[in-house]
């Protein structure tokens, strides 16, 4: 069985085409954050894990029913959930392991520093090693998922395109983990560490990623390379 042609003729309408379907666009951003601002407020006005943990899925469960009313993809809602699954997983070991609740409220955002910390060291060496993520993006969708690499002028261009897509990532580990390393060690009050983590999940999170994208699109709007 032969692969579907691509809809689009030239890696760079290829590449926009399948981010935006990656991130989805303004709308699932906005899902992905507002569970987490909701978290850090109730958590912040009544220090009560639970409650905060609770309407964090009450927003999520939300935004996934408006999903499934409008008949639309819900797989950034469910990303949400997942999300906060994972956060609640580590409040609960935090707990288990004897840790206040500070400690436990530090716990939820270390999910979110472990995947930025790692998703950035992982592209980075896709880079480093000649084989750029984005160019797997392009062999999903031409039917070949290695054929990219055998044109140098692709290679460039994907590997421009993940470095820009690590740099989010990287930044946001550089600065939230001095945070949360301060407020689990006592250098920092919990609450302002749990409130800067929070401001900043939201502000370094879509804004970040839109800065990236629009240089993205600035990198793409230069070139027109052929899709083979």
């Amino acid at each position: 069985m032969t692969a579907s042609p691509p809809t689009t003729d030239t890696v760079e309408a290829l590449v926009r085409r399948q981010l935006g379907e990656a991130l989805g666009g303004k709308r699932g951003m906005v899902e992905a954050a507002v569970p987490t601002l909701t978290f850090t407020v109730v958590w912040l006005l009544t220090r009560h894990l639970e409650v905060a943990l609770g309407a964090s899925v009450a927003i999520a469960a939300v935004e996934l029913a408006l999903r499934l009313v409008q008949r639309q993809t819900v797989k950034f809602c469910v990303n949400a959930l997942v999300g906060i699954a994972i956060g609640w997983f580590f409040v609960h070991l935090a707990a288990s392991r004897g840790g206040s609740a500070d400690d436990q409220a530090l716990a939820y955002f270390l999910p979110g520093l472990l995947y930025n910390t790692g998703y950035a060291v992982a592209m980075a060496m896709t880079c480093l090693t000649g084989w750029p993520l984005v160019g797997f993006m392009i062999g999903s969708v031409t039917g070949d998922p290695t054929a990219w690499h055998t044109d140098r002028q692709v290679v460039r261009l994907c590997s421009r395109l993940t470095w820009l897509l690590v740099l989010p990532c990287a930044v946001r580990a550089l600065v939230q983990w001095p945070i949360w390393l301060g407020g689990h060690s006592g250098s920092l009050s919990a609450g302002t560490a749990v409130a800067a983590l929070g401001v900043l999940k939201l502000a370094m999170g879509w804004p970040l990623q839109l800065g990236g994208l629009a240089a993205m699109s600035w990198l793409l709007a230069r070139n027109h390379t052929p899709i083979a």
